[in-house]
């Protein structure tokens, strides 16, 4: 009896101690669980960092392949993001005081920012990184991966435009031949509306966001080449 006793204090320790983390961590069981790049190290439970400047990698590789920094792995809720002060960091973002979480289903795939990039709003961006989603298995929060760019999810936020590069790892993955939006509808079928309906939806019905369809590879090149040209010019 005093055996079982034992346990039964044991795992109900266990489950405060997981209760009481989760609280910590925004409220997310398990988001302290989520694999970091070897690159970076948790310097706490909100932020890692790393010895390279993230921002001024270059955006396009030779090979014409682009680079994507992971903020928030594939199926996860934290809202994780490239610091501005310190562009060595990824950090979790606070909104009211708190760590933000997506409220919704875990992102459909790795989402992130294209460095060396800058969309101006003349060019119908906000002055910041372009985002990216990376079709794919998850990767390790803060890895840099190469990715091929295949399109762009045209989108409102609360009126303003806010585009998302959609893109599929280059290597190591059933996306990675992948070259247009539409080879993608082709062989994998639904997934452009999972990503599309997401998307519209992830912030609830009344958070704004209105999509506007996809548009393809090229149109999607050229808002990176002009946000790769924009940066450039602003260093």
């Amino acid at each position: 009896m005093r055996k079982i006793l034992m346990l039964t204090s044991v795992t109900y320790l266990a489950l405060l101690s997981s209760a009481t983390q989760a609280d910590a961590l925004g409220g997310l069981a398990f988001s302290d669980t989520t694999p970091h790049a070897k690159a970076m190290t948790m310097k706490d439970d909100f932020t890692i960092v790393g010895a390279d400047d993230l921002m001024t990698l270059s955006a396009i590789n030779e090979n014409g392949s682009v680079k994507a920094i992971i903020e928030i792995p594939t199926g996860t809720s934290a809202k994780w993001e490239v610091s501005k002060d310190d562009p060595k960091a990824v950090y979790w973002e606070y909104k009211n005081e708190k760590p933000r979480i997506v409220n919704y289903l875990g992102y459909p795939g790795n989402y992130g920012a294209i460095p060396g990039t800058a969309l101006p709003k003349e060019l119908g961006g906000d002055g910041d990184p372009l985002d990216v989603l990376v079709l794919g298995q998850a990767v390790p929060r803060g890895e840099i991966v190469d990715v091929r760019v295949i399109g762009v999810l045209k989108m409102l936020d609360d009126g303003e435009q806010d585009d998302k590069l959609i893109a599929v790892l280059t290597q190591d993955s059933p996306f990675a031949h992948i070259e247009s939006m539409a080879q993608l509808d082709a062989e994998f079928y639904g997934v452009s509306q999972i990503v599309d309906l997401w998307f519209a939806n992830y912030k609830g019905p009344d958070g704004g966001m209105e999509g506007l369809g996809f548009e393809d590879a090229e149109s999607a090149r050229a808002v990176l080449d002009a946000a790769a040209a924009n940066f450039e010019s602003l260093r």
